[in-house]
């Protein structure tokens, strides 16, 4: 500990219908602390830092600050106090420039009109307290994430939070960026300012966390200083039990040599340039690069979801043309996209409701009325195949934990019987357990012929899992290596190629 604890969460538990989402949690973090707060999708961590917040009360338990007990009973009260929370889902203005999302809680007036003047001082003075290089006058919705990032932790301090609580906020930058988020974050303890710092990432967490404490069903599972625990013993602490390697061994190591997808000199405008490349019947073909380098946009061209401006693709050796994603679909091609709560599911629709809703003709009565059955009878399979956390089928997917929401969308496509699908970052924000979960289930259906294209910005995940890399950067396929010659080394060469 650092000192005397700033803050104590003591006893906290909080229950929904249906389920004990927290159970006598404890939490404690000094003045100056970094802590890991880790758990597997559903273990509680999201709860705790709503009631933290203010978002939820607690049933029970108590929150100290600086020693003396508070009452957080919505959000204002935790920002009051110092406290604020950065979400894995940015909640920024887009239309609105940096210094009136930074101030909006706060904005300066004079008289019944916006003290423009004011606003821009104080964002200048504020941003260079933090050493921040950002525009105040640009448009949050024209800047990268890991910009609006820092707009974010600028809009927290605007507070004069205390305690900044950071949920994956490494998912969607690069490793370059994550770096800069790093010293950030260290400045930020030179300040004296305490970071809840929740990823899924263990080298984020040896790198910059100070001490871990570990949720597991909804209670305190273990916790320690970072540099005192392995790997081993933070993951026995997350599962509950020892773990073997997390990538699975495939069955057939039988030479795949049926083509059953063919790319030839495929360009997008002003993202993807000539890009050529085969995939193998039942094989895992790995795509790598850097963010911006292509990859999401090229899988989009192949789906129909964007327009390619020249190139062929061929599906068993027949050159095929996709207009759209229905026309995707019809050739047998599954596609589970990058950002899954805009793209991947409908938010109001319930689990089962989301899986079937690409086989909706197959679950048509006589009157042409959906079987709600046939409905549930498949959603439930793969509730059971996949461990998809939910109450029942009916639960609404917007109230499941992203990892499980990613699974349901998975279960979304595998019951089209795709012969081609495409995973486009299949594992961001999933848990160490779901991880290999997912893992298994694309060795399965790889095994039973289906060839899957996965793209990821874990370069781990596509050494570990991949039959084949294929790099790119900068809009261009710059190589590709078999498992056996691919390593993080050569990877990475092709992927900086020109950048």
């Amino acid at each position: 500990m650092f000192g005397e604890a700033l803050l104590s969460m003591k006893g906290i538990s909080k229950g929904f219908p249906g389920v004990q989402a927290l159970e006598s949690v404890n939490l404690s973090i000094g003045k100056g602390e970094v802590i890991g707060l880790l758990g597997e999708n559903g273990a509680g961590k999201s709860t705790l830092m709503k009631i933290l917040s203010g978002e939820y009360i607690s049933d029970e338990g108590d929150i100290f600050l600086e020693g003396a007990k508070v009452s957080l009973n919505n959000t204002k009260d935790a920002q009051n106090l110092g406290i604020s929370i950065i979400h894995q889902e940015l909640n920024l203005l887009p239309y609105l420039t940096v210094a009136e999302n930074i101030y909006i809680h706060s904005l300066p007036r004079k008289g019944i009109n916006l003290n423009r003047k004011k606003l821009l001082q104080d964002t200048k003075s504020l941003l260079k307290e933090l050493k921040f290089d950002i525009d105040p006058d640009a448009q949050v919705g024209s800047m990268t994430v890991a910009s609006q990032q820092l707009v974010e932790i600028a809009k927290a301090l605007s507070f004069n939070s205390k305690i900044i609580v950071m949920d994956e906020p490494t998912s969607a930058i690069t490793e370059q960026e994550s770096k800069k988020l790093f010293d950030i974050i260290r400045g930020l303890k030179e300040k004296g300012i305490s970071i809840i710092y929740i990823s899924h990432r263990m080298e984020e967490i040896y790198e910059i966390c100070d001490r871990v404490i570990v949720l597991r069903d909804g209670k305190n599972a273990g916790e320690g200083k970072t540099i005192d625990l392995t790997t081993d013993e933070i993951v026995k602490m997350l599962v509950g039990r020892e773990m073997t390697s997390i990538y699975p061994s495939k069955k057939s190591t039988e030479k795949r040599d049926e083509v059953v997808l063919e790319v030839k000199s495929l360009s997008i405008k002003d993202q993807v340039q000539n890009a050529s490349f085969k995939l193998y019947k039942g094989e895992i073909l790995g795509f790598s690069g850097l963010m911006g380098a292509g990859r999401t946009e090229l899988m989009e061209g192949i789906f129909g979801y964007r327009k390619k401006d020249s190139g062929d693709i061929f599906i068993n050796g027949k050159n095929v043309t996709i207009k759209s994603t229905r026309d995707a679909i019809n050739l047998k091609i599954g596609f589970v996209p990058e950002d899954r709560r805009h793209q991947g599911m409908i938010a109001g629709f319930t689990v089962a409701e989301n899986i079937s809703i690409v086989v909706l003709k197959k679950l048509l009565g006589t009157f042409k009325n959906i079987k709600s059955s046939r409905e549930k009878e498949i959603a439930e399979e793969y509730i059971s195949k996949l461990r998809i956390k939910t109450f029942d089928s009916k639960t609404k997917i917007a109230n499941l934990s992203g990892g499980n929401q990613q699974k349901a969308i998975i279960a979304k496509w595998l019951e089209t019987k795709p012969d081609i699908l495409i995973l486009d970052e299949p594992t961001r924000g999933i848990d160490i357990r779901a991880k290999q979960e997912i893992y298994k289930i694309m060795n399965e259906i790889a095994e039973q012929g289906t060839s899957i294209i996965m793209v990821s910005s874990e370069l781990p995940e596509v050494l570990g899992l991949s039959d084949r890399v294929v790099v790119m950067a900068k809009g261009r396929v710059t190589g590709e290596y078999k498992k056996e010659d691919a390593t993080a080394e050569k990877v990475m060469k092709l992927a900086t190629e020109g950048v």
